[in-house]
């Protein structure tokens, strides 16, 4: 829907409504400046918001009361992927989200656009290194399941009752090394029809399901 009203300089505004907590400054900007304006690649219908940066949390806040699940991505690099896995950590409850500094997208643009707003509802923690992450989780009672497709048991037979760290990898090289090391187990998703393998947001979504019927969420 184009917002007509507001294009005709030559029609007096009356007002603008708009359902927020606080006062908002409107600036009127050519097409072109705010295609400029935009990160690049940026979808918008004439209209954008800036929002103050979201801040990040630390592993030790994330993990401080050990319940219920949290998801590490490593090296998960495609925007719209995270951005998929946040809107089904969101839905399925998952208590935050850790990527690694280096190797994951900002949280805007198409990634936000993709979380469908989860962004403002799951809390991200970056850190340099995941298995140094993955240490201080165990250390606070946390267990890690890592998804690979090789691994000998499935999800549902590697998952208990106890506060998980689900460990995802990216879709071409799967976990790396160190990192699947410090996982206490690894776990595949059961694919009877004989496919290979799932995106990896399909893939979170699917644990992330399994992981709601064992997990404890206190």
């Amino acid at each position: 829907m184009r917002l007509v009203a507001l294009r005709d300089r030559a029609r007096e505004l009356e007002q603008v409504l708009a359902r927020a907590g606080r006062a908002l400054r409107i600036e009127f900007v050519e097409p072109n400046d705010l295609a400029r304006l935009l990160p690049q690649g940026a979808v918008h219908q004439g209209v954008a918001l800036r929002p103050p940066p979201l801040e990040d949390v630390t592993v030790e806040e994330l993990g401080e009361e050990a319940k219920g699940v949290l998801l590490m991505l490593d090296q998960v690099t495609d925007p719209q992927n995270v951005g998929a896995i946040l809107r089904s950590a969101a839905a399925f409850g998952a208590r935050g989200v850790i990527l690694q500094d280096r190797n994951a997208p900002q949280l805007g643009g198409a990634l936000a656009k993709a979380a469908a707003g989860a962004v403002d509802k799951v809390p991200v923690a970056r850190v340099t290194n995941l298995s140094r992450a993955l240490e201080k989780l165990s250390d606070l009672g946390w267990r890690s399941v890592g998804l690979a497709g090789e691994a000998d048991q499935t999800l549902e037979e590697a998952l208990d009752s106890r506060p998980t760290v689900l460990v995802l990898g990216s879709e071409g090289e799967g976990l790396r090394r160190l990192v699947s090391e410090h996982c206490e187990a690894l776990a595949r998703i059961p694919m009877p029809g004989g496919f290979e393998s799932l995106n990896v947001s399909n893939a979170a979504a699917v644990a992330l399901y399994e992981c709601s019927r064992k997990v404890d969420r206190g």
